[in-house]
Protein backbone atom coordinates (compact mmCIF):
# COMPACT_ATOMS: atom_id res chain seq x y z
CA UNK A 1 0.00 0.00 0.00
CA UNK A 2 2.79 2.41 0.91
CA UNK A 3 4.54 1.67 -2.37
CA UNK A 4 1.39 2.56 -4.36
CA UNK A 5 0.90 5.79 -2.37
CA UNK A 6 4.55 6.71 -2.93
CA UNK A 7 4.19 6.09 -6.67
CA UNK A 8 0.97 8.18 -6.81
CA UNK A 9 2.64 11.00 -4.86
CA UNK A 10 5.63 11.05 -7.22
CA UNK A 11 3.32 11.07 -10.25
CA UNK A 12 1.43 14.02 -8.77
CA UNK A 13 4.70 15.89 -8.19
CA UNK A 14 5.72 15.33 -11.82
CA UNK A 15 2.34 16.62 -13.02
CA UNK A 16 2.57 19.72 -10.83
CA UNK A 17 6.11 20.35 -12.05
CA UNK A 18 5.02 20.16 -15.69
CA UNK A 19 2.11 22.53 -15.06
CA UNK A 20 4.42 24.98 -13.27
CA UNK A 21 6.89 24.85 -16.17
CA UNK A 22 4.05 25.45 -18.64
CA UNK A 23 2.83 28.47 -16.67
CA UNK A 24 6.33 29.95 -16.37
CA UNK A 25 7.00 29.58 -20.10
CA UNK A 26 3.70 31.28 -20.98
CA UNK A 27 4.41 34.17 -18.58
CA UNK A 28 8.06 34.81 -19.41
CA UNK A 29 7.67 34.37 -23.17
CA UNK A 30 4.55 36.58 -23.17
CA UNK A 31 2.54 34.07 -25.20
CA UNK A 32 -0.86 35.56 -26.16
CA UNK A 33 -3.86 33.94 -24.54
CA UNK A 34 -5.47 33.07 -27.89
CA UNK A 35 -2.37 31.09 -28.94
CA UNK A 36 -1.51 29.19 -25.76
CA UNK A 37 -3.19 29.88 -22.42
CA UNK A 38 -1.43 28.89 -19.22
CA UNK A 39 -2.81 26.35 -16.72
CA UNK A 40 -4.10 29.21 -14.55
CA UNK A 41 -6.19 30.64 -17.41
CA UNK A 42 -7.45 27.17 -18.33
CA UNK A 43 -8.45 26.55 -14.71
CA UNK A 44 -10.33 29.86 -14.57
CA UNK A 45 -12.15 29.03 -17.81
CA UNK A 46 -13.00 25.59 -16.41
CA UNK A 47 -14.58 27.15 -13.31
CA UNK A 48 -16.22 30.07 -15.13
CA UNK A 49 -17.91 27.86 -17.74
CA UNK A 50 -18.46 24.88 -15.48
CA UNK A 51 -22.28 24.60 -15.87
CA UNK A 52 -22.19 24.48 -19.69
CA UNK A 53 -19.05 22.33 -19.61
CA UNK A 54 -20.70 19.85 -17.24
CA UNK A 55 -23.75 19.66 -19.52
CA UNK A 56 -21.53 18.93 -22.53
CA UNK A 57 -19.57 16.39 -20.45
CA UNK A 58 -22.73 14.46 -19.58
CA UNK A 59 -24.00 14.42 -23.18
CA UNK A 60 -20.68 13.05 -24.46
CA UNK A 61 -20.54 10.54 -21.61
CA UNK A 62 -24.04 9.32 -22.53
CA UNK A 63 -23.14 8.80 -26.19
CA UNK A 64 -19.77 7.19 -25.41
CA UNK A 65 -21.32 4.85 -22.83
CA UNK A 66 -24.06 3.90 -25.30
CA UNK A 67 -21.45 3.04 -27.94
CA UNK A 68 -19.17 1.18 -25.53
CA UNK A 69 -21.86 -0.95 -23.89
CA UNK A 70 -23.48 -1.86 -27.20
CA UNK A 71 -20.08 -2.77 -28.68
CA UNK A 72 -19.38 -5.06 -25.71
CA UNK A 73 -22.72 -6.87 -26.08
CA UNK A 74 -22.53 -7.20 -29.86
CA UNK A 75 -18.81 -8.02 -29.77
CA UNK A 76 -19.28 -10.87 -27.28
CA UNK A 77 -22.18 -12.26 -29.32
CA UNK A 78 -20.17 -12.22 -32.56
CA UNK A 79 -17.13 -13.73 -30.83
CA UNK A 80 -19.20 -16.60 -29.43
CA UNK A 81 -20.41 -17.37 -32.96
CA UNK A 82 -16.85 -17.21 -34.31
CA UNK A 83 -15.66 -19.59 -31.58
CA UNK A 84 -18.29 -22.18 -32.50
CA UNK A 85 -17.79 -22.29 -36.25
CA UNK A 86 -14.23 -22.10 -37.55
CA UNK A 87 -15.29 -21.82 -41.20
CA UNK A 88 -17.48 -18.82 -40.39
CA UNK A 89 -14.66 -17.21 -38.42
CA UNK A 90 -12.24 -17.62 -41.32
CA UNK A 91 -14.83 -16.23 -43.70
CA UNK A 92 -15.97 -13.16 -41.75
CA UNK A 93 -13.28 -12.36 -39.18
CA UNK A 94 -11.10 -10.35 -41.63
CA UNK A 95 -14.07 -8.09 -42.35
CA UNK A 96 -14.47 -7.23 -38.67
CA UNK A 97 -10.84 -6.10 -38.61
CA UNK A 98 -11.67 -3.76 -41.50
CA UNK A 99 -13.66 -1.73 -38.97
CA UNK A 100 -10.34 -0.50 -37.58
CA UNK A 101 -9.19 0.72 -40.98
CA UNK A 102 -12.37 2.53 -42.00
CA UNK A 103 -11.81 6.31 -41.73
CA UNK A 104 -14.61 7.28 -39.37
CA UNK A 105 -14.12 10.95 -40.23
CA UNK A 106 -15.02 10.13 -43.83
CA UNK A 107 -18.16 8.10 -43.10
CA UNK A 108 -19.42 10.11 -40.10
CA UNK A 109 -21.44 12.52 -42.30
CA UNK A 110 -23.09 9.53 -44.00
CA UNK A 111 -24.00 7.96 -40.65
CA UNK A 112 -25.50 11.24 -39.49
CA UNK A 113 -27.47 11.48 -42.74
CA UNK A 114 -28.83 7.95 -42.23
CA UNK A 115 -29.48 8.06 -38.47
CA UNK A 116 -29.98 11.79 -37.94
CA UNK A 117 -28.16 14.30 -35.77
CA UNK A 118 -28.12 13.69 -32.04
CA UNK A 119 -27.05 11.17 -29.43
CA UNK A 120 -28.11 8.14 -31.50
CA UNK A 121 -25.75 8.86 -34.40
CA UNK A 122 -22.91 9.87 -32.07
CA UNK A 123 -23.35 6.67 -30.06
CA UNK A 124 -23.39 4.64 -33.28
CA UNK A 125 -20.07 6.16 -34.38
CA UNK A 126 -18.58 5.32 -30.97
CA UNK A 127 -19.99 1.79 -31.34
CA UNK A 128 -18.24 1.29 -34.70
CA UNK A 129 -14.90 2.44 -33.29
CA UNK A 130 -15.15 0.23 -30.19
CA UNK A 131 -16.42 -2.97 -31.84
CA UNK A 132 -13.24 -4.28 -33.49
CA UNK A 133 -11.05 -4.47 -30.33
CA UNK A 134 -13.82 -6.30 -28.47
CA UNK A 135 -14.26 -8.90 -31.23
CA UNK A 136 -10.54 -9.40 -31.83
CA UNK A 137 -9.56 -9.87 -28.18
CA UNK A 138 -12.59 -11.92 -27.11
CA UNK A 139 -12.34 -14.24 -30.12
CA UNK A 140 -8.66 -14.82 -29.41
CA UNK A 141 -9.46 -15.79 -25.83
CA UNK A 142 -12.28 -18.11 -26.83
CA UNK A 143 -10.21 -20.08 -29.36
CA UNK A 144 -7.03 -20.25 -27.26
CA UNK A 145 -8.27 -22.83 -24.73
CA UNK A 146 -5.92 -25.73 -24.06
CA UNK A 147 -7.02 -28.77 -26.07
CA UNK A 148 -6.45 -31.01 -23.03
CA UNK A 149 -9.11 -29.09 -21.11
CA UNK A 150 -11.53 -29.46 -24.00
CA UNK A 151 -10.88 -33.22 -24.10
CA UNK A 152 -11.43 -33.37 -20.34
CA UNK A 153 -14.84 -31.74 -20.74
CA UNK A 154 -15.69 -34.12 -23.59
CA UNK A 155 -14.71 -37.12 -21.43
CA UNK A 156 -17.35 -35.99 -18.96
CA UNK A 157 -19.91 -35.75 -21.78
CA UNK A 158 -20.11 -31.96 -21.79
CA UNK A 159 -22.22 -30.42 -24.54
CA UNK A 160 -20.95 -27.75 -26.93
CA UNK A 161 -22.90 -25.12 -24.98
CA UNK A 162 -21.32 -26.25 -21.70
CA UNK A 163 -17.84 -26.12 -23.22
CA UNK A 164 -18.56 -22.68 -24.60
CA UNK A 165 -20.02 -21.08 -21.47
CA UNK A 166 -18.23 -23.00 -18.73
CA UNK A 167 -14.77 -23.29 -20.30
CA UNK A 168 -14.19 -21.01 -23.26
CA UNK A 169 -16.01 -17.90 -21.99
CA UNK A 170 -14.34 -17.84 -18.53
CA UNK A 171 -10.99 -18.45 -20.23
CA UNK A 172 -11.65 -15.46 -22.53
CA UNK A 173 -12.57 -13.04 -19.74
CA UNK A 174 -9.04 -11.53 -19.41
CA UNK A 175 -8.92 -11.02 -23.18
CA UNK A 176 -12.38 -9.45 -23.12
CA UNK A 177 -11.28 -6.92 -20.52
CA UNK A 178 -8.21 -6.07 -22.56
CA UNK A 179 -10.57 -5.19 -25.39
CA UNK A 180 -12.76 -3.18 -23.01
CA UNK A 181 -9.73 -1.25 -21.75
CA UNK A 182 -8.78 -0.37 -25.33
CA UNK A 183 -12.33 0.54 -26.29
CA UNK A 184 -13.05 2.59 -23.16
CA UNK A 185 -10.64 5.31 -24.27
CA UNK A 186 -11.52 5.35 -27.94
CA UNK A 187 -15.25 5.42 -27.13
CA UNK A 188 -14.78 9.02 -25.98
CA UNK A 189 -12.79 9.80 -29.14
CA UNK A 190 -15.56 8.30 -31.27
CA UNK A 191 -18.23 10.32 -29.48
CA UNK A 192 -16.31 13.57 -29.90
CA UNK A 193 -15.64 12.85 -33.59
CA UNK A 194 -19.35 12.19 -34.07
CA UNK A 195 -20.26 15.45 -32.32
CA UNK A 196 -17.84 17.42 -34.50
CA UNK A 197 -20.00 16.42 -37.48
CA UNK A 198 -23.40 15.94 -35.86
CA UNK A 199 -23.38 19.21 -33.99
CA UNK A 200 -26.45 19.14 -31.79
CA UNK A 201 -30.06 18.14 -32.15
CA UNK A 202 -30.97 20.90 -29.66
CA UNK A 203 -30.19 24.56 -30.23
CA UNK A 204 -27.44 25.83 -27.94
CA UNK A 205 -26.75 22.41 -26.44
CA UNK A 206 -24.25 19.74 -27.40
CA UNK A 207 -21.49 17.48 -26.22
CA UNK A 208 -17.80 18.21 -25.85
CA UNK A 209 -17.18 17.91 -29.60
CA UNK A 210 -19.89 20.48 -30.32
CA UNK A 211 -18.49 22.80 -27.62
CA UNK A 212 -14.95 22.38 -29.02
CA UNK A 213 -16.18 23.51 -32.44
CA UNK A 214 -17.86 26.53 -30.87
CA UNK A 215 -14.83 27.49 -28.74
CA UNK A 216 -12.51 27.16 -31.72
CA UNK A 217 -14.74 29.37 -33.88
CA UNK A 218 -14.84 32.03 -31.14
CA UNK A 219 -11.06 31.81 -30.49
CA UNK A 220 -11.78 31.00 -26.84
CA UNK A 221 -8.56 29.02 -26.52
CA UNK A 222 -8.67 28.85 -22.73
CA UNK A 223 -12.15 27.29 -22.86
CA UNK A 224 -10.96 25.01 -25.68
CA UNK A 225 -8.20 23.66 -23.42
CA UNK A 226 -10.73 23.27 -20.59
CA UNK A 227 -12.89 21.15 -22.90
CA UNK A 228 -9.88 19.03 -23.88
CA UNK A 229 -9.18 18.56 -20.16
CA UNK A 230 -12.79 17.47 -19.61
CA UNK A 231 -12.54 14.98 -22.50
CA UNK A 232 -9.32 13.59 -20.98
CA UNK A 233 -11.02 13.21 -17.60
CA UNK A 234 -13.92 11.40 -19.25
CA UNK A 235 -11.53 9.02 -21.03
CA UNK A 236 -9.73 8.27 -17.76
CA UNK A 237 -13.07 7.75 -16.02
CA UNK A 238 -14.17 5.18 -18.60
CA UNK A 239 -10.77 3.48 -18.42
CA UNK A 240 -10.78 3.18 -14.63
CA UNK A 241 -14.38 1.94 -14.56
CA UNK A 242 -13.28 -0.80 -16.96
CA UNK A 243 -10.30 -1.59 -14.74
CA UNK A 244 -12.56 -1.79 -11.68
CA UNK A 245 -14.85 -4.34 -13.35
CA UNK A 246 -11.80 -6.28 -14.52
CA UNK A 247 -10.52 -6.42 -10.95
CA UNK A 248 -13.98 -7.27 -9.58
CA UNK A 249 -14.50 -10.25 -11.88
CA UNK A 250 -10.94 -11.58 -12.06
CA UNK A 251 -9.07 -10.85 -8.83
CA UNK A 252 -10.32 -13.99 -7.06
CA UNK A 253 -8.94 -16.42 -9.62
CA UNK A 254 -6.80 -14.87 -12.36
CA UNK A 255 -3.10 -14.18 -11.80
CA UNK A 256 -3.16 -10.81 -13.58
CA UNK A 257 -5.46 -9.30 -10.91
CA UNK A 258 -4.44 -11.05 -7.73
CA UNK A 259 -3.17 -8.88 -4.93
CA UNK A 260 0.44 -9.23 -3.90
CA UNK A 261 1.22 -12.11 -1.59
CA UNK A 262 -1.79 -14.08 -2.84
CA UNK A 263 -4.25 -12.08 -0.71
Amino acid sequence: MKRHLFFAFNSLLVLLGLLALWQLLVVFLHVPLYILPGPYAVGLAFLRRFPSLASSFLLTAEAAAMGLISSILVGIFISLIFAQWRWLRRLLYPYTILLQTVPIVAIAPLIIMWVGAGVASVGFIAFLICLAPIIANTTQGLISVDENLIHLFLMHKASRAQILFKLRLPHAMPNLFVGIRISSGIAVIGAIVGELFAGSSRVGEGGLGYAITYANAQLETDYLFALVLAATILGFLFFFIGMFFEWYFLHHWHASNRTEGGE
